[in-house]
């Protein structure tokens, strides 16, 4: 790996991001685990992670405008200490008020700070790295993603289940305020762009330049688009909302804690993005972004073990076992595939529009989210006894869409 790409500023951005994405990935452990383990319905747990999604749709575009006009230090900077905040507010009102409507409205607001977060963090490496470091910044963020939910579902289940919802949530409190003290520190080089008009004029016409520039230079990126938000509809949404359904409402695993195991699955899924993510880095330069379909294909094969293995509910702890194991090759798969494409977008995308243009990637990719999770919520509830019928048939239509991407990945070089 070139040296060169561990400079002062980028290392801080690495050591900042490790601490804030653990306090992410605790943090949204934690509260749908909780909200699951007080109702006991997938419906409204589908339902309200469905919700959540909806600012970070509606956020992230505005994230984007704002990472190519604000200093992207600054927008790091006040985005953790206003999730901190949001953070301490819950802790304080969660037993004075109606859970539902708090964990709706913190989840909602979590989740959109993190859709106006995340083009500021991936705008933010073509202005630190060198183009043919690239694909090695992204492997090592999205590394780092992976390693901070590895460590956060794990830790966050044992203190969860041993203590209780509160000490997650100060743990993470202090982890995205140390995140934002360690920002302040970073020199990212800015150029400050013209800034005539309201911000609506301001997300409006840069979206229309993002548009364009996908839809008349770039329209493979487009097309995979459509492919991304396919596979988040049927197969994302249905482990989202599936596996801690599947784990602590409906597989038989005896006297063992439910929510100590979930946070062991999440941690395999977050130890696959962590593979993923390394595996990215060390064959950057094998890694051919037409064929990146083989690596979609690969995520929705790994769905039917999981459903088959459903259709012997008696043998929990084996279907917990296939379970872990699916979702963890799903993610050394589907975290390769991501850290191509970003690269790719990267480094064909102008400097005046990265931004803009990520952020345009981010709200597409995310509009099916809410769709599935709520479609996947009631369907597990609805086919209560037949949860197999529902992961096969998820199943079934990620492999349809996965065998078409062929046709579209081809074309990019």
């Amino acid at each position: 790996m070139n040296q060169k790409l561990f400079k002062k500023d980028f290392t801080l951005v690495v050591i900042g991001q490790i601490i804030s994405l653990f306090g992410n990935a605790a943090i949204r452990f934690a509260l749908p685990l909780y909200l699951l383990n007080q109702t006991g319905s997938s419906a409204l747990y589908g339902t309200v992670t469905a919700c959540a999604f909806i600012p970070a749709i509606l956020l992230s575009p505005i994230g984007g405008v704002i990472a190519d006009r604000i200093n992207k230090r600054n927008i790091m900077v006040v985005l953790d200490f206003l999730t901190a905040a949001v953070i301490l507010i819950f802790s304080i009102l969660m037993d004075e008020v109606n859970l539902v409507l708090l964990m709706t409205i913190t989840m909602m607001l979590l989740f959109g700070i993190a859709g106006a977060y995340q083009p500021s963090v991936q705008a933010s490496i073509p202005a630190l790295t060198g183009k043919e470091n690239f694909m090695a910044a992204n492997s090592i963020i999205n590394t780092i993603s992976s390693f901070s939910a590895l460590l956060g579902p794990v830790l966050g289940g044992i203190l969860y289940s041993t203590y209780g919802l509160k000490p997650v949530l100060y743990i993470c409190i202090v982890c995205f305020i140390l995140s934002a003290v360690m920002e302040i520190f970073i020199k990212i080089p800015f150029e400050k762009q013209s800034t005539d008009g309201s911000i609506w004029d301001m997300v409006t016409q840069d979206f229309r330049d993002s548009f364009r520039f996908i839809r008349r230079e770039k329209p493979a990126i487009g097309k995979a688009l459509f492919i991304i938000c396919g596979i988040n509809l049927f197969l994302s949404a249905m482990i989202i909302v599936g596996m801690p359904y599947m784990i602590t409402e409906v597989l038989d695993l005896g006297d063992l804690q439910t929510s100590k195991l979930y946070g062991f699955a999440e941690g395999a899924m977050a130890a696959g993005g962590l593979t993923g993510g390394i595996c990215a880095g060390i064959f950057a330069a094998r890694l051919k972004i037409k064929k990146a379909g083989n690596l979609v294909i690969t995520c929705a094969v790994s769905v039917f073990p999981m459903g088959i293995a459903s259709l012997f509910p008696e043998s929990g702890l084996i279907n917990y076992m296939i379970l872990t194991v699916c979702c963890f090759i799903i993610m050394v798969c589907s975290t390769m595939f991501t850290v191509q494409m970003m690269s790719f977008v990267q480094a064909e995308t102008p400097q005046r529009l990265i931004g803009k243009v990520i952020a345009v990637i981010f709200t597409v990719a995310m509009c099916a989210q809410p769709l599935g999770n709520a479609f996947y919520g009631v369907l597990f509830e609805v086919c209560r006894g037949w949860e197999a019928g529902v992961i096969l048939f998820a199943g079934g239509v990620s492999f349809l869409i996965a065998v078409g991407t062929k046709n579209v990945f081809k074309d990019f070089s």
